[in-house]
């Protein structure tokens, strides 16, 4: 090995510091030899009973291990902070900073030469992804893998499903108490949403970022395939840090746009747009919102999973996985960019076949044309706004309605099955004050609900605004990540019910019929929100977020910090 490895900074020293070092870690039954020059890896676990996507990582931590051991390695495994999708209030989104804030910092402050990021549930990819970024030692991604496909009465299911069983239950197709047998049918396994949600998105995205070994993306967490995926990665980072093979040799900015055309191909979450910017902010990629609709405007969507299609990722792993859909791009990808197995993105996806095509279709039969993320830019969204075309209603991709304005999530519910509500069909829904500062943190609360007495007339979609997120696993004509949000005054913030909006998606335009003059005379009454807290955290967060076109990071966290460490404990 050429190079001095990062951990005998510690491991190597003499006298009373490396006494130290060494002797409290050997009450863990480690052999002296151990400390003698091997690379020392770190398995950076998000397990936790409250992160329940995340819930079999300690067993798959053991086989990382092993394959680490095999390499000649010393695994050491820690946690980080584990952000739990479905549990977390007021949304996993507000500590999505901080958990990579936790991961720089583990990582940096330890002994350690090469890190394997064990993630899978929403945030924890990303969260994991960015703090490494910023340290930049060799690093490695083993996803948890999707969930088996859910049953339930003869039917296949999933979290998509969640949106329509609940729209069921208003207008009386399903009782309250099927919906409570649905819940143990659609999450029968280990593992994340079995949708082409976030989840799915930023397992799929860091196999396109070349992050990972092949075929992570979609082997289902209950498949034993899964336990030797991160084996073999356990090996492969040995060799990495022998390589001194690091993020920033992998993540170049073809990298970044291969994993913006392959999003466009699966019909990956929008989420995967704040994501994927605050990844390139810390690794010092210059990438910008509008990227991504001019990288996905010519790639067809080829994966014909939900939300966007009908089947699930299982169906995609047993057609032949990410390398298959890869392959069908292989005419728009950049072909030569390094992955962390060494070899080329193309290298990997070459002996790739697709053997089904009922999920993975061709771009010269693609199951839908228009695929993507579509950014629109208006005098209510300056800075950009997103929709995902392949989840919308092809009728209201050209609309003009009047508004119907939500001050806040909570003025939503306390209005929204009103009967006295004035609302129709071709109204257009907008939600304020969901954004990064505004609830604070981003909630997934965009795809509003449609009332009652509109399901009721047989009405499916409407065309939604928000400056908030959606989940996924969603659905529907729903803008989002308007920008700048309502809290810091973006013209969005002086919308009021009435007003005429006219979303043009072909255009990618989005304007409400006001004057320059007239929202200059709500901007002079319009008032700034108060802060939710003063304290903490939070309080950190609401002075430095960033808006959604820069990817919601906090100001001071962008860009590479490094590895090194500028003073001994000792």
């Amino acid at each position: 090995m050429s190079q001095k490895l990062r951990s005998q900074n510690w491991f190597g020293k003499e006298g009373k510091d490396g006494f130290i070092y060494r002797a409290w870690m050997k009450n863990q039954g480690i052999p002296d030899e151990e400390f003698s020059g091997k690379p020392v890896i770190g398995i950076c676990n998000t397990w936790s009973e409250l992160t329940p996507c995340n819930g079999h990582f300690r067993e798959l931590a053991e086989s990382v291990k092993k394959g680490i051991l095999q390499a000649g390695g010393l695994p050491l495994e820690f946690p980080v902070m584990s952000l739990g999708e479905t549990l977390i209030k007021p949304t996993a989104m507000l500590f999505r900073n901080l958990a990579s804030m936790d991961v720089e910092e583990s990582i940096r402050a330890n002994p350690l030469d090469g890190i394997v990021l064990l993630c899978g549930c929403d945030k924890t990819t990303p969260s994991l992804v960015m703090g490494a970024c910023s340290v930049n030692i060799p690093t490695l991604v083993v996803s948890g893998g999707p969930m088996l496909t859910g049953k339930f009465r003869g039917q296949n299911i999933g979290t998509s499903d969640i949106w329509r069983f609940s729209e069921d239950v208003k207008v009386g197709k399903m009782s309250l108490q099927d919906i409570r047998q649905s819940e143990a049918a659609m999450c029968r396994s280990d593992g994340h949403c079995a949708v082409m949600g976030t989840a799915s998105t930023m397992a799929c995205m860091v196999e396109s970022l070349g992050l990972s070994l092949p075929e992570n993306a979609a082997i289902p967490a209950a498949d034993s395939r899964r336990k030797v995926l991160a084996q073999y990665s356990g090996q492969r980072i040995v060799s990495m840090v022998k390589e001194n093979l690091r993020l920033s040799d992998i993540l170049t900015r073809e990298a970044f746009e291969n994993a913006i055309m392959v999003n466009a191909a699966i019909g990956g979450s929008t989420n995967f747009v704040i994501h994927l910017l605050a990844i390139a902010g810390r690794i010092g990629i210059p990438l910008s919102i509008d990227d991504f609709d001019r990288l996905s405007l010519n790639i067809p969507l080829l994966a014909n999973l939900q939300p966007s299609g009908k089947h699930f990722m299982e169906d995609l792993f047993y057609a032949g996985g990410l390398p298959a859909v890869m392959k069908e791009l292989d005419k728009f990808l950049h072909k030569n960019c390094i992955t962390v197995n060494g070899k080329t993105i193309q290298e990997n996806y070459s002996t790739a076949s697709c053997y089904n095509r009922e999920v993975i279709a061709s771009p010269e039969t693609p199951f839908n044309a228009t695929s993507g993320i579509v950014v629109l830019k208006g005098n209510i969204c300056e800075d950009g706004a997103v929709l995902k075309p392949s989840a919308a209603t092809q009728e209201l991709m050209v609309h003009t309605g009047r508004a119907v304005v939500f001050e806040n999530i909570e003025d939503y519910k306390s209005k929204i099955e009103d009967p006295q509500l004035d609302i129709d069909e071709t109204c257009i829904m907008v939600l304020k004050n969901v954004g990064p500062r505004g609830y604070p943190g981003m909630a997934e609360v965009g795809n509003m609900g449609l009332p009652k007495k509109l399901l009721e007339k047989g009405i499916t979609d409407m065309v939604r605004i928000s400056d908030g997120r959606m989940s996924g696993t969603g659905f529907g004509t729903v803008v989002l990540h308007v920008t700048p949000e309502a809290a810091v005054g973006g013209n969005f913030a002086l919308l009021q019910s009435g007003d005429l909006i006219t979303l043009n998606v072909p255009a990618r335009t989005l304007n409400a019929a006001l004057t320059t003059e007239e929202l200059a005379r709500r901007r002079a009454a319009w008032k700034a929100p108060e802060p939710v807290t003063t304290r903490g955290y939070v309080s950190l967060y609401l002075n430095t977020v960033q808006q959604a076109n820069l990817g919601a990071d906090l100001d001071f966290l962008t860009g590479q910090s490094g590895s090194e460490v500028s003073r001994d404990s000792h």
